[in-house]
């Protein structure tokens, strides 16, 4: 039978020897000349076998494309029939993938058979995409440079690759200019990239992709300390598509960069740039001067800018839809108010403000009245805004639908009934968060006019915000359908009922949790008055409601499908009695805290559970692991979280 050694001519022949399966050697037996002994030894890539004569043998030495340089396996690698025939030999070994890697898309040469074979491919591996195109993100330990090589090459013949993301970088393989090379050869169909803390990619990388990749849409640079604007202005000279950039702790980019952007991107509608010391007034300026027309979308945040790049979007920005202004400390007064009266953001839909120093009574209402088309409005941490200026904001603006203010403590009562009733007709929502101003009046309270549009009310972590102030806010907004008052542990039954009692239309979304001192009689009244409407219901940490609300809730609200009674003094009965009600739809459920709820509502649980899909049992310190177990595996279509 023959066998296949590697014998080199160097060993010693041994005679009278025989074959034991325990030496570390083997012994072959050649007719009558004797044994061969083969000493132990690694196995060679490539095996040739002994041919055997009458008095002598020799080795045949085969041929090995491994021997090829790399000019030859790359020409080779480009006349492969087909991209399976490519992705089952960059599979081979990382020479092979790295090669195969380096041919261009272009220089595939492929028959003509080819293209419709590919077709087939892509209908046949739909994975992974979206918006018409493949799609790949790498995070952490698996952003490498071999994993980049292989999406180029397994995507290159099946739609190619049209969105890569890469957050993370390996610790010790991380991502680097090579592997985006390789990205830039197989994909020149690549529309968007997002890079994220990956500090080995230099402006190599960019030039690389810039020169192959001229359809690229959308651009993501976050914590890219080693690109410049050498690699964005490439970018901007080559893909004239861009049509979104985002640029953020990026510590060596700067104006130069945004002026070739301005430049030679005429499709660009949407920018954000935060935390780029090198970014100034100038880069702004060249932007939006540049960028005018197509420009709709404007983040800003903690850039080294002043009053004049505010004027200048107030000036240039006619086309701008959405603008969010964040931790300019260099920007005045001045700077905001010039933003308003420029009268050039007439298409202005939705202004976001937060912790600018220069957002006073005085911008504001410049704002207002320069900005027609204004319909969201959200200002957080604005110490400076006061009620004149946010009653004087509601009169100037004529279209607004939402408002929210987020830690504007200036902000009292008074500046939020004048606002609400000086408001258009039609502001849909208002939310107040952590506005420790707002304290409750004095019975003595001014006329005022109702808000009939208003629909949702949000009042959230306002801890001056008691009885007195709600019973107000009530009277002053009688067609909401979602309330929000999570965390006003100042508010009672009694200044919650008058707000339940003129609502209207009927509530759909209510939220009291953490509102310690609500009892059941306030569930009990939102369950007669609002039951027929009321979809979601969360009283998380009200300790003080009880079984009682549970009984209430399950015979007058038919339409409820999310429910949390955390922490709240519910029993098994109160579940029992759930388990029983006229809710039909129940979907979410959640009993977390509620240490009085044990094993025996295991089978009213599982009643529910017929219709429900999310079942919250953290923390239910009176219901067993094995419980929850059965649970499991009766209520399969139901995610359970203990």
């Amino acid at each position: 039978m023959p066998t296949l050694v590697n014998y080199s001519g160097e060993d010693e022949f041994y005679s009278a020897g025989s074959f034991c399966s325990g030496d570390p050697g083997l012994l072959f037996s050649v007719g009558s000349h004797g044994d061969v002994y083969c000493p132990p030894r690694k196995r060679s890539r490539i095996s040739s076998p002994f041919i055997f004569g009458e008095e002598i043998f020799y080795q045949e030495k085969k041929a090995s494309i491994e021997v090829l340089p790399d000019e030859c396996l790359f020409e080779i690698f480009r006349h492969l029939p087909g991209g399976q025939e490519r992705s089952a030999s960059a599979c081979v070994s990382k020479r092979w993938l790295t090669i195969l890697s380096s041919v261009r898309n272009s220089e595939i040469a492929k028959k003509a058979d080819e293209s419709s074979k590919d077709v087939d491919m892509i209908e046949a591996n739909q994975v992974d995409e979206s918006d018409g195109y493949l799609t790949r993100c790498l995070e952490g330990k698996k952003a490498t440079d071999i994993r980049l090589a292989a999406i180029a090459v397994g995507t290159a013949t099946r739609g190619g690759l049209g969105k890569l993301s890469v957050r993370g970088s390996n610790s010790t393989r991380g991502v680097s200019d090579l592997g985006f090379s390789a990205i830039a050869h197989g994909c020149p169909s690549l529309r968007v990239l997002s890079l994220w803390n990956v500090p080995s990619t230099t402006d190599q990388a960019l030039f690389e992709i810039a020169k192959e990749c001229h359809l690229l849409e959308k651009l993501d640079l976050c914590q890219c300390p080693s690109i410049s604007n050498k690699g964005l202005i490439a970018i901007a000279e080559n893909c004239p598509n861009l049509n979104s950039l985002t640029i953020e702790s990026c510590s060596n980019i700067g104006n130069e960069s945004l002026q070739a952007i301005g430049r030679c991107c005429p499709k660009l509608n949407s920018v954000a740039i935060k935390d780029c010391p090198l970014i100034g007034d100038q880069g702004i300026a060249s932007l939006l001067s540049s960028a005018s027309l197509a420009l709709r979308r404007v983040r800003l945040q903690s850039l080294n800018v002043t009053d004049f790049s505010l004027a200048l979007i107030g000036h240039y920005g006619k086309a701008i839809t959405n603008l969010v202004l964040t931790g300019l400390q260099n920007v005045s007064q001045k700077g905001f108010w010039a933003m308003g009266n420029a009268q050039g953001l007439q298409a202005l839909v939705s202004l976001v403000i937060t912790s600018c120093r220069g957002t006073t009574d005085l911008s504001l209402e410049a704002i207002g009245k320069g900005c027609p088309s204004l319909k969201q409005m959200s200002l957080r941490k604005c110490c400076f805004v006061s009620d004149n200026g946010l009653v004087a904001f509601a009169k100037a603006v004529g279209s607004l639908e939402s408002l929210q203010l987020e830690e504007c403590n200036r902000i009292t009562q008074s500046g939020i009934i004048g606002a609400l009733s000086n408001c258009s007709s039609k502001l849909k929502s208002l939310a107040l968060v952590k506005c420790m101003g707002i304290k409750d009046l004095t019975p003595e309270t001014p006329t005022f006019s109702p808000c009939e549009s208003l629909r949702s009310l949000t009042i959230r972590n306002c801890l001056g915000f008691g009885s007195a102030s709600l019973a107000i806010v009530g009277r002053l907004c009688p067609q909401l359908h979602h309330i929000d008052l999570s965390g006003l542990c100042g508010i009672t039954d009694a200044g919650l009922l008058p707000l339940l009692e003129s609502c209207e239309s009927g509530l759909v979304k209510v939220n009291l949790s953490d509102c310690l001192n609500l009892t059941d009689e306030v569930v009990l009244a939102l369950a007669r008055l609002h039951g027929g409407t009321l979809e979601l219901l969360n009283l998380e940490g009200c300790r003080k409601v009880t079984d009682s609300s549970l009984v209430a809730i399950s015979e007058n609200c038919p339409l409820l499908n999310d429910l949390d009674v955390s922490k709240c003094s519910i029993t098994d009965s109160g579940v029992a009695t759930l388990s029983k009600g006229v809710q039909l739809d129940l979907q979410v459920l959640s009993l977390s805290g509620c240490s009085r709820v044990s094993n025996k509502s295991m089978p009213f649980l599982r009643k529910l559970g017929q219709s429900l899909v999310g079942l919250n049992l953290q923390n239910c310190s009176s219901i067993s692991s094995s419980t929850v177990e059965r649970l499991v595996e009766n209520l399969w279509r139901c995610d359970i979280l203990s």
